[in-house]
C-alpha cells in the first residue's frame, strides 16, 4: 500500500510539473553573409563558386548586374531564367571558373553572345518546367 502511494504521489508531482512547464520555442538565426562577388554570377548552391561566362543566360542580369541565386535571390516573385548546366561542375564541367572579385571581361554587360540555356531555374536554384523551349 506504500508503494502505491509513492507511486500516485510520484505521478501527480509529474503532471504538476508537466502543467507548470513551458514550451521554450527555438529561436534560429543564420547569418550567411553578403553574396559573392563573381564577374558573371555564382552558383545557387554551396560553396557558392563563381559561375563561367554562359552559364546564366541574359534574364539574370538587370544593367549588367547578376540579380543574384540561392539566399540573396533579390529578383521577381515568379521568376525565372535558363542556365546552361553544361557549365555547372556537377554535369562534368571542368574548364575555367572566374574567382571571387575578379572583373569581367572587357565590354560585359549581361549579355552573353550565342547563349543557349537549357534548363530553366527560379531564383533559388529549383529546376522549372516550362511549356516553351529555352533560349
Amino acid at each position: 500500500m506504500q508503494k502505491f502511494r509513492f507511486l500516485a504521489l510520484a505521478v501527480i508531482a509529474g503532471l504538476c510539473f508537466m502543467a507548470t512547464s513551458h514550451k521554450a520555442e527555438a529561436q534560429v538565426s543564420i547569418s550567411i553573409g553578403p553574396p559573392p562577388v563573381c564577374p558573371y554570377g555564382y552558383f545557387s548552391v554551396p560553396p557558392y563558386a563563381c559561375a563561367p561566362y554562359g552559364y546564366y543566360g541574359p534574364e539574370w542580369f538587370s544593367g549588367g548586374i547578376f540579380i543574384g541565386a540561392g539566399p540573396w535571390f533579390h529578383g521577381p516573385a515568379h521568376f525565372h531564367g535558363y542556365v546552361d548546366n553544361h557549365y555547372h561542375p556537377d554535369h562534368g564541367y571542368h574548364g575555367p571558373m572566374p574567382a571571387r572579385g575578379e572583373a569581367p571581361r572587357h565590354g560585359w554587360n549581361g549579355h552573353p553572345e550565342n547563349f543557349h540555356g537549357n534548363e530553366a531555374r527560379d531564383g533559388h536554384g529549383h529546376v522549372v518546367h516550362e511549356e516553351h523551349g529555352g533560349h
